[in-house]
């Protein structure tokens, strides 16, 4: 029986000619998967027969749109994952689904090796590889990119030798990856870090220099997720995608960063993530009503961690399972809503409800109706420098000894 190699299909330029190029190379049958994790363009079923149209002698493809929305991107909205305080995940997060569904594909289809078309410099040949070692422990992993020289000219050319069903004269110098949950864009004149990003290098994203009147929008949560906006009920995928419509007409949600990646390097990278960052903002809001403080502050460095995985391929890993479990703990109370107003690429709390808030107001009030003793401060502040005061008069002695 001649072996079969699963290959992660985007139905572009390059992973459409690496059907035939890894045919060639290894003599293997390649069967293609395509995951949907909201993308958008083309539709699943054209993508599926350009796939066979290449050379693939099956092609699969899976709408994990729900799937990533609930399973992926709220983990990261609960951890307000951003990646050095401005990336919210947006490649890294999806990975782990594609992940799952070549796995799965390759078992359906008797395969012995994943394919990616990832190349050897960037973060994505790590967050493919090690999910599929640690959900297919026996799977092999190849990348035609990295492992057999298929470079971009020669792509062109042989997708033009082979009359291969894709536009080969692509005039977009940049790399896209996208999401849901947002995009990111890289290469051409942007490796120049002094140049700006021009107005063709965003699409999920209008103009926040020209914005429409302000957008006020309420977003109510329950356990850390979004369940409904303005009083209508939304899933997950429904909440970021009417999220990603309304922010991104107001401009929120750009990101320009000089990004340390896994492998060692620093890379100039470009995001839109209208509905990620303006969630982001409200859940951290609502979090600060009902977290208490504590646990808010031992759940930033956790966060910071569980981001640090995700970011470098670890989502599978016993240690992000465990800091899940944490993070999921101090959800139990992050419900109520928030009201946000959306104007000119800023998203802008302007009000927070909760049942189950730690607010107390009869506390916080400085009139009438005021229930806090300040009687008790003067004696928690003596408590409270106690240490500070002792350490003081230990180093003034010393010093007056010299």
């Amino acid at each position: 029986m001649t072996d079969r190699i699963v290959l992660a299909y985007s139905g572009g330029l390059d992973t459409s000619v690496a059907i035939g190029w890894i045919a060639e190379a290894t003599g293997s049958e390649v069967i293609a998967v395509a995951v949907d994790v909201g993308q958008g363009g083309e539709s699943l079923e054209t993508i599926r027969q350009r796939a066979l149209d290449c050379g693939a002698v099956e092609a699969y493809v899976a709408d994990a749109r729900d799937e990533f929305a609930a399973e992926y991107c709220m983990p990261a909205l609960k951890a307000n994952a951003l990646y050095q305080d401005s990336y919210p995940l947006v490649s890294a997060v999806s990975r782990p689904v594609i992940v799952k569904h070549l796995v799965a594909a390759a078992r359906e289809f008797g395969a012995s090796t994943v394919a990616h078309g990832c190349t050897g410099k960037g973060n994505d040949q790590v967050r493919f590889e090690v999910g599929i070692q640690t959900l297919g422990p026996d799977l092999k992993c190849i990348a035609p990119v990295r492992d057999l020289a298929l470079t971009r000219d020669k792509a062109i050319e042989y997708a033009e030798k082979n009359n291969l069903p894709i536009e080969t004269t692509k005039k977009n110098p940049f790399s896209i990856d996208a999401n849901v949950w947002g995009r990111a864009v890289e290469t051409g004149f942007l490796e120049d870090i002094w140049n700006g990003p021009t107005k063709d290098v965003y699409n999920y994203t209008d103009d926040p220099a020209f914005p429409p009147v302000v957008d006020e929008v309420t977003i109510s949560f329950s356990a850390g997720v979004p369940v409904a906006i303005d009083g209508h009920a939304v899933t997950p995928l429904e909440a970021i995608q009417e999220m990603n419509r309304r922010a991104g007409a107001q401009g929120v949600g750009r990101i320009d960063i000089v990004e340390d990646r896994l492998v060692g390097i620093k890379s100039r990278e470009i995001y839109e993530a209208p509905g990620a960052m303006a969630l982001i903002a409200a859940h951290r809001e609502l979090e600060n009503v009902t977290v208490e403080r504590e646990q808010a502050r031992f759940k930033k460095t956790v966060g910071q961690r569980w981001t640090e995985l995700v970011y470098d391929g670890q989502w599978f890993s016993p240690l992000k399972r465990s800091l899940d479990t944490f993070i999921d703990d101090t959800q139990t109370y992050v419900n109520g809503d928030i009201r946000m107003e959306l104007h000119g690429g800023r998203a802008t709390v302007t009000g927070r409800r909760s049942e189950t808030a730690l607010y107390d107001f009869n506390l916080a009030t400085y009139d009438t109706g005021d229930t806090f003793d300040q009687s008790m401060a003067r004696g928690f502040i003596e408590l409270f420098g106690m240490s500070s005061k002792v350490a003081s008069g230990r180093d003034q002695r010393a010093a007056e000894g010299k």
